[in-house]
């Protein structure tokens, strides 16, 4: 991983993917945050007062879906995805790096048909005014607008994950060069 002075060497558009993912990281931690407190304040309202929940339930559902897609970037820039290294370690030089590209771009090209698939799923709900069905009528273009964006972000910080290996900026995996079991 690189640390801030390294980042500041970086192109500008690597920068501004990194500063957005770390930006939509903390929002979706703040996010999750806020729906604990969604669902503790649903639990006494039901619980303690007796009276029915009309928005917590949906509010806490779309705050998690949005807090996975638009956390994803992040994770992907922490490398704080789960990972079974075992192969990675047992190659080294050339072979590490066509495995790593390998995987980048299948996970790229999916995210990138996903990312595809999900706009116009977006704007019909935008375009409709699409509402739950409940009291509440959330407009549903809200929440599904955190799936194209999240997934447009996580292409762009894979972009700019393989553009550091490609150039040698950093290694595959984030391994140490010659490192192998």
């Amino acid at each position: 991983m690189l640390n801030k002075e390294q980042v500041r060497k970086l192109p500008l558009w690597v920068q501004a993917v990194y500063a957005c993912s770390r930006a939509l990281g903390v929002f979706s931690a703040g996010l999750i945050v806020l729906a604990v407190g969604v669902v503790c304040q649903m639990v006494f309202v039901r619980a303690v007062l007796h009276e029915s929940s009309i928005w917590q339930t949906e509010f806490a559902t779309f705050s998690i879906l949005a807090a996975t897609f638009l956390g994803a970037p992040y994770i992907l820039l922490t490398r704080g995805h789960i990972g079974v290294d075992i192969l990675p370690m047992m190659v080294a030089g050339t072979r590490r790096r066509a495995l790593y590209f390998l995987g980048s771009a299948v996970s790229l090209v999916f995210c990138g048909l996903f990312f595809y698939a999900s706009l116009p799923w977006w704007y019909e709900t935008f375009n409709s005014g699409h509402t739950t069905s409940s009291m509440w009528r959330a407009r549903l273009w809200i929440p599904h607008l955190s799936v194209p964006v999240g997934l447009g972000l996580l292409c762009l910080q894979y972009l700019a994950e393989l553009w550091l290996v490609l150039t040698r900026r950093e290694e595959p995996y984030g391994l140490t060069p010659g490192v192998h079991l």
